[in-house]
């Protein structure tokens, strides 16, 4: 007879204490409020790219070095690699059983993340200041 006090887990998930971590709801929120974030941001990429389309080099770093297209760079560039540290670590926690594998595959994907954001906005500031 179960106990009033049954739980949903199984047997063998109880002894290993496998189950919820209690951040897989913020997680999730996290990756979409990035992608909504995203969306105006992109929106407004490409649109600036089509009209620059075949312009000089010298208007598109004339361009880039207006205050309010860096700040809108800079935050395409964070929000967009953040959303993909955030998609990155749900592909490798899904997918990568052995946890030494994913802890050092989880490393890589946030150090490279960093970087490569670190290294465009840098790009970007180059070009704005």
């Amino acid at each position: 007879m179960a106990s009033p006090r049954s739980s949903l887990r199984s047997p063998l998930g109880a002894v290993r204490g496998l189950g919820s971590a209690k951040d897989g709801t913020h997680h999730w929120w996290l990756q979409r409020v990035s992608a909504i974030a995203l969306v105006p941001l992109t929106i407004w990429f490409v649109a600036s790219l089509v009209v620059l389309a075949g312009s000089p080099y010298e208007v598109f770093v004339g361009w880039v070095a207006q205050p309010l297209v860096a700040v809108l760079l800079g935050l395409f560039v964070g929000v967009g690699f953040w959303h993909l540290k955030l998609g990155a670590q749900v592909v490798i926690e899904d997918y990568i059983h052995a946890e030494s594998t994913k802890l050092i595959v989880s490393m890589l994907v946030n150090f490279a993340t960093v970087v490569l954001g670190a290294a465009a906005v840098f790009s970007i500031l180059k070009i704005a200041i």
